[in-house]
């Protein structure tokens, strides 16, 4: 149980970062309403996140050449 717990306060504070870093923004396309008799209306929101792109590039990267030598007994 506590393991939920952790994992759901992780989870909140990685959205709630995104959000503040402008990743992730939500708006309200339509607010709600109360049931009088019948019916009522749940709000929506619209999500807008940020388009990550990934890929690879091909270099070529000098290595420094290493050499050990053992100590004479």
């Amino acid at each position: 149980m506590r393991t939920l717990l952790v994992l759901i306060g992780i989870v909140a504070l990685v959205v709630l970062a995104a959000m503040m870093l402008g990743f992730v923004r939500f708006d309200q396309t339509q607010t709600a309403q109360l049931p009088r008799l019948e019916g009522g209306q749940a709000p929506k929101f619209q999500a807008d996140v940020a388009k990550v792109s990934v890929g690879t590039q091909n270099k070529t990267v000098e290595v420094p050449a290493i050499s050990v030598d053992k100590p004479a007994k």
